[in-house]
C-alpha cells in the first residue's frame, strides 16, 4: 500500500514521468537554450575587451585593436570605441611612450635605441617615439651605462683587456647604447680598476672593437 501510495504522488509531482523532457534526456534542450541566446554585442565586446586590458595595465591603441580583432569585433565597430577611449583620455599613446621610457631607462638602463624599438613594437607612431625619448638627459644615458658595465665588470676580470670590452661593450650594445657612449662606459669603469684601455689597445683598436660590437 505504502509503496502504491509513493508512487501515486510520485507520478504528481513528475509530470510526463517516462518521457524526457527539454531540461531532461541527452541534453538537447540545453543546447536550444544555448542557441536562442542573443549573439553578443560587438560594441559592448570591443568596451569590455578595452577596459579589461586597461585596469591591469596602460596599453597603445594599436595593443588594444590587436586584441579586439583576436575576438573578432568588426573594423569599424573597433575603430569607433578606440576613437572613443582616445577622446575621453584613456588611451594615450604620448604618455605611454613617456611613462614606458622614464620607467625602462631608470629601471633597466635600456638606451634610447632599445626604447624606441620597443616603443614601435607596441605600435606608437616614430614622431611620438622620437619626443620620449629625446627626453631623456644625455648625462642619464652615459651615467646608466656606466652602472650596467659596473654591474658586469667582476665577471670579467682575470680576462685580457681586449676580451673584457669586447664583452662589456656586447652587453651595452644589446640594451641599445651607441659605439662612442660604449666605449667611453667601458674605458671610464676600468679606469677606475687602473686599467688604461687606451694606452694598453690603442685609441684606433678600442674604437674598433665598440664599432664592431654595437
Amino acid at each position: 500500500m505504502s509503496s502504491s501510495f509513493g508512487a501515486r504522488r510520485g507520478a504528481r509531482h513528475r509530470p510526463g514521468a517516462g518521457h524526457s523532457t527539454p531540461a531532461e534526456g541527452n541534453g538537447a534542450g540545453r543546447d536550444v537554450d544555448v542557441a536562442l541566446d542573443p549573439p553578443a554585442d560587438p560594441e559592448s565586446v570591443a568596451r569590455k575587451i578595452a577596459l579589461d586590458l586597461l585596469s591591469a595595465a596602460p596599453r597603445t591603441r594599436m595593443q588594444l585593436a590587436d586584441a579586439m580583432a583576436r575576438r573578432l569585433v568588426p573594423d569599424d565597430v573597433a575603430t569607433q570605441v578606440l576613437d572613443r577611449f582616445t577622446e575621453v583620455g584613456l588611451i594615450d599613446d604620448v604618455a605611454f611612450a613617456e611613462a614606458w621610457v622614464t620607467s625602462r631607462q631608470s629601471g633597466r638602463g635600456l638606451a634610447p635605441r632599445a626604447l624606441a624599438n620597443e616603443l614601435r613594437k607596441r605600435g606608437v607612431a616614430d614622431p611620438v617615439i622620437a619626443d620620449a625619448v629625446a627626453a631623456v638627459p644625455r648625462d642619464d644615458v652615459e651615467s646608466a651605462a656606466r652602472t650596467l658595465v659596473r654591474r658586469r665588470a667582476n665577471a670579467t676580470i682575470g680576462l685580457p683587456t681586449q676580451a673584457r670590452v669586447r664583452r662589456l661593450s656586447g652587453m651595452l650594445a644589446r640594451k641599445g647604447y651607441s659605439g662612442d657612449i660604449a666605449i667611453r662606459a667601458v674605458r671610464d669603469v676600468l679606469a677606475e680598476e687602473q686599467i688604461d684601455v687606451a694606452g694598453e689597445l690603442g685609441n684606433e683598436l678600442a674604437e674598433h672593437i665598440a664599432a664592431d660590437d654595437l
